[in-house]
């Protein structure tokens, strides 16, 4: 690449980094970009996971605050990050990249659809529960039953899956799946969502660099991994200021961009 390439890829990470804090879409900036500079796909997919682990780290720190009292969920839904990112992993190294690359404007549609119906849903499903006061106030902390904590981890272990393979807007996914199914306010969402994140491309990278070490670009890789480690914590630190309605606006333009960048 020349040295322009090289700065784009760069500037690339910063955004990747900043918006995988805010909302978790950063692969369908850096994936692209890389591509378009004749990287080889599948080349381009290993060495951005392992590029975009410095920004999940930033951007994780960045939220620490509000991952407080999350563990109830969490040491449920970190395993099943774990294991669906080993086998998403497995699938990239040994299936075409159309087979996935078919589910995912399905897939994410259907995520984008349940973060504009978020709001409606949780409340529907507070009342049903009798957890929200006649004010419109939450009462008390919502209750993680066996089904509930079920449907939850398995959602999250399909996410990973997706994640290990492809990445891309796995965020998106976590945050409209796991909006429903466990109702919390979105940014404490979100800091579950870059931790989840986090896990999946800590995997993906430590599986590719043992198994597929002659096909990472290890250039792309480290500009987009300085990149990201400074855009995740810009995103952090402004996206945790952002009201709820502006981060599930911000949710879906993003999101759109990603399925017009897919689709295209």
């Amino acid at each position: 690449m020349s040295t322009w390439e090289l700065i784009a890829v760069l500037v690339a990470g910063v955004g990747a980094g900043a918006i995988n804090a805010l909302v978790g879409s950063g692969t369908l900036i850096t994936f692209p970009t890389l591509v378009s500079f004749g990287v080889p796909p599948v080349t381009a997919t290993i060495s951005n996971a392992i590029g975009l682990v410095a920004g999940g780290v930033s951007g994780t720190w960045g939220y620490r605050r509000e991952l407080q009292g999350q563990w109830p969920r969490l040491r449920w839904q970190m395993p099943g990050s774990f294991l669906g990112a080993l086998l998403g992993c497995f699938l990239l190294l040994h299936l075409p990249e159309t087979v996935f690359e078919k589910v995912v404007p399905v897939l994410l549609v259907g995520a984008l659809i349940l973060v504009v119906a978020g709001p409606r849903i949780q409340r529907w499903s507070l009342s049903r529960s009798g957890i929200l006061g006649h004010t419109g106030a939450v009462t008390e902390a919502f209750p993680l039953s066996p089904t509930r904590i079920a449907a939850m981890t398995t959602a999250t272990f399909l996410v990973g899956i997706y994640g290990g393979y492809f990445t891309a807007a796995q965020g998106i996914l976590l945050i409209g799946a796991l909006g429903v199914i466990a109702p919390d306010d979105l940014q404490r969402l979100n800091a579950a969502k870059n931790l989840l994140s986090l896990i999946v491309n800590v995997v993906a990278a430590v599986t590719y660099t043992i198994v597929a070490f002659d096909r990472i670009d290890w250039t792309a890789a480290g500009l987009i991994a300085v990149g990201s480690l400074v855009g995740g914590v810009l995103g952090a630190r402004y996206g945790r200021r952002l009201p709820p309605t502006a981060l599930r606006i911000l949710i879906v333009v993003v999101g759109l961009i990603g399925l017009w960048r897919l689709l295209a």
